[in-house]
């Protein structure tokens, strides 16, 4: 474990971060990031997010702060193929490679490299930023470097509990909790990336009722992504708002396979306020709006499934 003041430094930037993430609801844009945070009353630095391995200059310790997984590219992959390895039960994480074959290069790469081994043999906890698209990262905190290994130049990481974890006794947790709480973080991340590419496919508005309140617009599954087609992808994926994907989910809402709105006829039938009123009934026949690229709208044989169940319950 390093000392305490970094350790001290480590707290003061994991509180900032879940402050960060409950601010924007768990995904941060990176201008938010790159602002840094205080800390001890100077301003701390999370690093450009253009290198993935990061030291701030305030740490004693030769150990790194935070790790950036790049986020996908519209027309690419991301420059390292970090992903979740089954056998370790850990994030696969990539040594950085040096941008060119000049001495300067390759010397950056090799003591960026430096800290990350250091915050292996140090067992420190790190934040890790988890692009998921463009200038937004899912931040995910702590995490430990579990394995290194030199030979494939990548390290392993697990998360770990927030707090017995980043004590001054170092880490405390199990092979197993960790496990599990990778996995946890994992589906997390995944759930990230589909809300994040449904809202963008709807400009952010219910393809109901037009509502663009980002704190109150969702993305809803077409199929629970617990069945074989119920995959967090962009096409089994709706924007809606937080009644109309109550209403969707408990099949008092339905869509059909060409976009139309069906309301359950018991609530056709009942008379109650406004809200039922202009909220459901008005949308009834309704077509909902469709995302402007043709890749990313709802699939029809999804769609259809779906409201084969929404019939059998309304």
């Amino acid at each position: 474990m390093s000392d305490e003041r970094d350790l001290e430094l480590r707290r003061a930037a994991f509180e900032h971060v879940r402050a960060l993430s409950r601010r924007f609801d768990d995904i941060v844009p990176v201008t938010a990031l790159q602002a840094g945070f205080e800390f001890q009353g100077e301003r701390v630095s999370f690093g450009s997010f253009y290198s993935g391995i990061f030291r701030p200059r305030q740490m004693r310790g030769p150990a790194a702060l935070c790790l950036v997984t790049a986020p996908p590219k519209q027309s690419g992959r991301a420059p390292y193929e970090d992903g979740y390895d089954e056998r370790t039960g850990g994030f696969v994480y990539h040594y950085r490679t040096a941008k060119s074959e000049t001495a300067g290069a390759r010397l950056q790469a090799e003591t960026d490299n430096r800290k990350l081994r250091a915050a292996f043999e140090l067992a420190v906890p790190l934040i890790y930023f988890h692009g998921v698209a463009p200038g937004q990262y899912a931040p995910v905190c702590p995490v430990f470097i579990t394995e290194d290994d030199d030979d494939r130049r990548v390290v392993t990481l697990q998360a770990a509990l927030p707090l017995a974890d980043v004590g001054e006794q170092g880490i405390q947790s199990t092979s197993d909790t960790r496990r599990y709480a990778t996995q946890e973080v994992r589906v997390r991340l995944h759930q990230h990336r589909f809300r994040f590419e449904v809202l963008r496919a709807y400009s952010g508005s219910c393809a109901v009722c037009r509502l663009r309140e980002a704190s109150l617009v969702q993305a809803a599954h077409i199929i629970e992504d617990r069945m074989p087609t119920g995959a967090a992808v962009v096409v089994n994926g709706i924007a809606l708002c937080a009644i109309h994907h109550l209403a969707y989910d408990r099949n008092v809402m339905g869509i059909d396979p060409t976009g139309v709105i069906h309301i359950a006829s018991r609530l056709l039938n009942e008379i109650d306020g406004p809200m039922l009123r202009h909220g459901l009934q008005e949308f009834h026949g309704e077509a909902i709006s469709m995302p402007r690229r043709s890749v990313d709208r709802p699939d029809p044989d999804r769609l259809e499934q779906r409201y084969a169940q929404y019939k059998l319950s309304a």
